[in-house]
This record gives structure tokens, C-alpha cells and sequence, in this order.
């Protein structure tokens, strides 16, 4: 296996990340034009456009009335995944519930020295759809990511769509995730199709008013389409971790947690960011020794060769410069105090600090939603949470007093506007006698 290696003394900091960029993927035209079709057609069609694209794509043949998950399928489910799946959901949900409860906005209100009152009142959306990945694969931890944080901010109605399996069923694991999480809906429909249901509605789904959650190119290229007729959170490209660590970090424990990260697929990044050229050279080894027992160890082995480096730093300065340089999704700091370095981090999704806090923790349990801005947004985006599920309405309320206290400064800046009814709409307000109610 070759992983890249870089050095910031030949490059420089600035030449370390460009070498390491990797901007967005510009989108072949066929899949454009694919994804458009899809939504047209279920935009003009509804279930039946659905059931058809469900066929070609993912191979089943579904009836309009088994679009929808049964009370019956969800009871299977819990049989059939057994107490100890159920205690480890149940054990995620309860710290993503707890995580979230934590950061959930408020509304507020204050009056000022006129007596005027102003404020934000915050209120939940009413009904969100939560895209799942399926198929071949199965992504519980995914429905308590997204799905935990709309119900923690309140959102009524949070509907589910994955794509169905050969035999028309959904893995129990997601139907019982659903099931902690507070679910309202779950439909057996994925890709491009699936946003387009949720974006416009059919005969069987209800539009909702946001769509969360990872997918293929289709499912974010439909994302991107239909955002204005509905809310996005982002549009996630593939998965990443950046390791910071100094020379009394594990060579080991560097390399595992490169490879959980590479062996989501060929497109994932792994770095490892580091002071210690002794370091990088048992990292290399153990990522060697290690990716020979993996089951997915020809996915991992293609993500290293394609997207992972091994990058030495002058110190662990320039190792945080080019790790904000980069924004990852997920950045590690295997550090001896790794809370004395945090100041300085200024774009990551999420950030794990110390040598027991593999980033696996944050895919499953930690609390924090694992759906998190990739490919440098963390610039600019932050993680999936209650505020994706919110709404803000700002609060006004003049008093007379108030009014007259700002009629000077209103009625300025409507003229320089050129808005002479703007400020009409003040004076004769004030021109005018007030009632007993109102004077103070």
C-alpha cells in the first residue's frame, strides 16, 4: 500500500493543502439529466413514478399500498434483531436525546428603555423527511442521528425513506432505530425518487418542509434541486478524518482509526497530520499490518492510495494550520493535553479530543449528530442539530414612546430610500390622537 507522504518544510503549509484539496466533484452530465427526469417525473406522476424507478434502480416491484412500513413489520423487527441490538439503540438514543436537549434554542423577549419590546420567538418546523442509506447496507445510527434531533426540537411529524431490499423489506435494525427514535412514517423508497417524493408529494407521502440526511450522488444532486421548496441540511460528499498527534501517541491506535475511516468506501480520506517523522513511519507499518485483516480491506486499501496521507510537520502548530486549512469533518487530537491546542482549531465538524476518543465514538454514541459538513464546508456549515429543525421569528412590539423616540432616524433613512411611504406609515401614527390605551 502507498499512502502519500507530504512534509511542510518542502511545501509549506499553504502547499500541503493544496496538495491535500479536493474540491467537490463536478457532476457528470447524464447523472444530471437522470436526476432531473426523476424529479419530473415524480413531480408529474406521484406513486406511480415511484414504483416504477424502485423497480429499475433497486430491483423490487412494489404495489402503491406496500410503499408504507406496517405496525405488524416494525414488531418483526424487534424480534429479529434480538435484546442486544436493542439495549445498544436504545443506549445511543438516550445520549443523542440528552446531547441534543442541551442545545435546543429559545425563544426570548426583552423591553427597552421606551417600553418597546423585542424579541425572537423560536418554533419547530412540522414535518421533516429523514433520508436512511439502504439496500445492501444498513445505517441505524443514522435514523437516531437525524431523527432524535427534529424530535428534541419538537418537530410533530418526522417521516423516514429507504431504500427496500431484494425481498421489499427494510433491515429490522433501521425499523427498530425508527422506532426509538419517535419515527412518524417509513416508506420502502430511495434515491432521487425518494427527495422527490418528500419535496412535492405523492398520492402516499405527504410533502414535508426539510430533508436531512447522507446519500449518493442522486440523493444530493435531488437534495440541491429541490432546496427553496423545501429546506437541506447540506450536501455531504464522502466521509473523512484528519489525526493530529504528537510523538507519545500509539502508532496503533493512529492506523485503526485511519482504516475506520477508509473503509467506508474508496472515495473516504484518512491524514494523518504529525511532529514525529517516527511516528508516521510505525503508522505506516501498523496501517499495513492491520488493513490485512479487514473485511473491507480492498475498500480501505483504495481510499489510502487514492485519498490518504501521511504528513509531517514542523511541530503541532503547523500541523492545527493545516488542518484548518483543510476544515475536515472529523479532526482527532491525539495530544498529550489536547484542551490546550482546542483555541486554535477554527473549522471541523466535530472534534476529538485525547487518545481515548477514537471517532468512532462520535459515529455511534457519543451524543453529537455524526451528520456533519465534508469536503472543507466546515469553513462555513456545522453539524446536523436542533437548529436545522427550528424556525426564528423576530419579535416587535413599539410602544408610542418608542415610536417617537425613533421617528427622527426612520424618517431619515426612508427618504435617503426614497420609501416616502415607509415613513408615512410611521408619521401618521404619530400625527394622529392617541387612544387611552395606547398613550403612556
Amino acid at each position: 500500500m502507498s499512502c502519500r507522504r507530504l512534509e511542510t518544510k518542502v511545501l509549506g503549509v499553504e502547499g500541503v493543502v493544496r496538495a491535500l484539496d479536493r474540491p467537490p466533484d463536478s457532476v457528470a452530465p447524464e447523472i444530471s439529466r437522470s436526476v432531473e427526469t426523476i424529479l419530473a417525473a415524480v413531480r408529474k406522476r406521484g406513486d406511480a413514478a415511484l414504483l416504477e424507478f424502485t423497480e429499475r434502480f433497486d430491483g423490487v416491484k412494489l404495489r402503491a399500498e406496500e410503499l408504507a412500513v406496517t405496525a405488524e413489520e416494525i414488531a418483526s423487527a424487534r424480534a429479529a434483531v434480538g435484546k442486544e441490538v436493542i439495549q445498544a439503540l436504545s443506549y445511543a438514543g438516550e445520549r443523542i436525546e440528552t446531547f441534543h436537549g442541551r442545545t435546543l434554542p429559545r425563544s426570548w423577549w426583552a423591553e427597552d428603555e421606551n417600553g418597546s419590546v423585542l424579541g425572537q420567538q423560536v418554533t419547530p418546523l412540522d414535518r421533516v423527511g429523514v433520508y436512511v442509506p439502504g439496500g445492501r447496507a444498513a445505517y441505524p445510527s443514522t435514523v437516531l442521528m437525524t431523527a432524535i434531533p427534529a424530535k428534541v426540537a419538537g418537530v410533530r411529524e418526522v417521516v423516514l425513506v429507504c431504500p427496500p431490499r431484494g425481498d421489499k423489506s427494510l433491515h429490522p435494525a433501521v425499523l427498530v432505530a425508527a422506532e426509538i427514535a419517535g419515527v412518524s412514517e417509513i416508506y420502502r423508497v430511495g434515491g432521487a425518487q425518494a427527495v422527490a417524493a418528500l419535496a412535492f408529494g405523492t398520492e402516499t407521502i405527504r410533502r414535508v418542509d426539510k430533508i436531512v440526511g447522507p446519500g449518493n450522488v442522486y440523493v444530493a444532486l435531488a437534495k440541491q434541486r429541490v432546496f427553496g421548496r423545501v429546506g437541506i441540511d447540506m450536501v455531504a460528499g464522502p466521509s473523512e478524518v484528519v489525526v493530529i498527534a504528537d510523538d507519545g501517541a500509539s502508532a496503533g491506535w493512529v492506523a485503526a482509526d485511519l482504516l475506520a475511516q477508509a473503509e467506508h468506501d474508496p472515495m473516504a480520506r484518512a491524514i494523518l497530520l504529525t511532529p514525529s517523522a517516527a511516528l508516521i513511519e510505525d503508522a505506516a507499518q501498523a496501517l499495513e499490518r492491520q488493513l490485512r485483516a479487514l473485511p473491507r480491506k480492498e475498500i480501505a486499501r483504495q481510499a489510502l492510495e487514492a485519498n490518504g496521507a501521511l504528513v509531517l510537520t514542523r511541530d503541532l502548530e503547523e500541523a492545527l494550520a493545516v488542518a484548518n486549512g483543510l476544515a475536515p469533518e472529523h479532526l482527532e487530537l491525539q495530544v498529550e493535553d489536547p484542551f490546550s491546542w482546542l483555541a486554535r482549531v477554527k473549522h471541523a465538524g466535530a472534534i476529538f479530543l485525547g487518545r481515548y476518543t477514537p471517532e468512532v465514538a462520535g459515529d455511534y454514541v457519543a451524543g453529537p449528530s455524526h451528520v456533519l459538513p465534508t469536503a472543507g464546508t466546515a469553513r462555513l456549515a456545522s453539524a446536523l442539530g436542533v437548529e436545522d429543525f427550528v424556525k426564528r421569528s423576530s419579535l416587535i412590539q413599539y410602544s408610542p414612546r418608542g415610536l417617537r423616540a425613533a421617528w427622527p432616524h426612520l424618517s431619515v433613512l426612508a427618504r435617503v430610500e426614497g420609501l416616502e411611504a415607509h415613513g408615512e406609515a410611521a408619521r401618521v401614527r404619530l400625527a394622529g390622537k392617541e387612544s387611552a390605551h395606547e398613550s403612556r
